[in-house]
């Protein structure tokens, strides 16, 4: 469950940034239900944060939350922000994903 809760936890602040960067593009009642939307999503995500270190290992949890935020937040802007892709963006990109994968692997708490 703690996973679970830490993957949410990750989607969460793959929101807040898009979020934040929504708010950035627009003006007047747009611009503030994207900034209600970013503090939602920073609440959520530092809520399931903390549930989620309950069980797991800090260094983990945080470094996967990190991580999950670092791919969404960059395939976020790929896809809805036209962020240039590119080999060795691309390539760290899925550096990132394997190491996600990996801590999760070599994990011994759940």
């Amino acid at each position: 469950m703690a996973w679970f809760m830490l993957i949410i936890a990750g989607l969460f602040e793959v929101g807040f940034t898009t979020c934040l960067s929504k708010a950035k593009e627009t003006s007047g009642t747009e611009s503030i239900l994207w900034i209600v939307g970013f503090f939602v999503s920073l609440t959520a995500s530092m809520f399931l944060l903390y549930k989620a270190t309950q069980t797991l290992p800090m260094g983990t949890a945080y470094a996967v939350w990190t991580g999950i935020g670092a791919v969404g937040t960059v395939l976020m802007g790929i896809i809805f922000f036209k962020e240039p892709v590119f080999f060795w963006r691309m390539f760290f990109i899925f550096l990132l994903i394997g190491s996600i994968i990996g801590l999760k692997f070599v994990s011994s708490s759940e």
